[in-house]
């Protein structure tokens, strides 16, 4: 079927979302346009909003609309523990799952040679200086339990190793490729508790 070039522009537009093919696009272009225009028009300006407003916060890579986000810039966090993480939704899962009340650091993803994905691309330079910065007594490596989060968290845990600084596993309550984000609070909870030691 022909859509019209508007009409086929934003089908294409909604595919970028995760789960999202061509009936479900289609599916939403159309409840859009028929059922909801004036929130299809919200949409679209809360989301120019958001992607010319939301940056990386400077010292964690957390998604905010200041230079330093929130967690960052509370006095009430402590600042010796630090929780390293793979995306800003794993560190809305631990903060409404646990009683974490440390900072965090977000890589924007793992370790993945074969993807092109290396210590640059995760920005472990500016892990690294807050590292070197004396603060931090332990590092919590909450990387997602795949391969290659595996992977991330022993050469992260070398990092914190050749630092003198205690890295420690969250506990494998949570399921094996599985990703934080979509981990019950309970499970996720119990895991992050019960972390330990990086061998």
């Amino acid at each position: 079927m022909l859509y019209t070039p508007l009409l086929q522009q934003l089908m294409d537009a909604l595919r970028c979302l995760p789960g999202v093919g061509p009936k479900s696009a289609q599916r939403m272009s159309f409840h859009l346009l028929e059922r909801k225009p004036d929130a299809a028009l919200a949409l679209a300006k809360a989301l120019e909003a958001a992607v010319t407003g939301v940056r990386h916060c400077e010292r964690c890579r957390m998604l905010t609309d200041k230079l330093i986000c929130e967690i960052c810039a509370s006095t009430r966090r402590n600042d010796s523990l630090l929780c390293v993480v793979e995306t800003p939704a794993d560190v809305y899962a631990i903060d409404s799952a646990t009683s974490f009340g440390g900072k965090y650091f977000v890589l924007m993803g793992h370790l993945s040679p074969l993807d092109g994905i290396g210590p640059e691309e995760l920005g472990l330079r500016q892990l690294e200086s807050r590292l070197d910065a004396g603060d931090i007594t332990e590092m919590i490596l909450a990387t997602n339990p795949t391969v290659e989060g595996e992977a991330t968290a022993h050469y992260l845990a070398e990092l914190a190793r050749v630092r003198g600084i205690r890295a420690t596993r969250i506990a494998h309550g949570v399921p094996l490729g599985g990703e934080l984000e979509f981990v019950d609070g309970g499970t996720l909870s119990h895991a992050f508790s019960g972390r330990r030691d990086v061998a």
